[in-house]
């Protein structure tokens, strides 16, 4: 699975807009949504923003880990 695609499925699961998330990261809906349908590549400085938004981590996303836990560091 890609990383758009684990991010739609974290969203769809959490019941999520795509419009709550694009308006959290300051874009417009249809740009948010050409990175979720992989037409467009997410800047990476979008990437722990997500996270902090969904509450998983960014190792999870990129489909390093089965680990969905965001472990945010202070």
């Amino acid at each position: 699975m890609y990383y758009n695609e684990r991010i739609q499925w974290i969203r769809d699961c959490k019941n999520i807009t795509q419009k709550e998330i694009a308006e959290y990261l300051g874009i417009k809906q249809q740009q948010y949504a050409r990175y979720e349908r992989g037409i467009n590549i997410m800047p990476v400085t979008y990437l722990p923003k997500i996270c902090i938004y969904l509450g998983v981590s960014a190792d999870y996303i990129l489909g390093l880990s089965d680990n969905k836990e965001l472990d945010i560091k202070k």
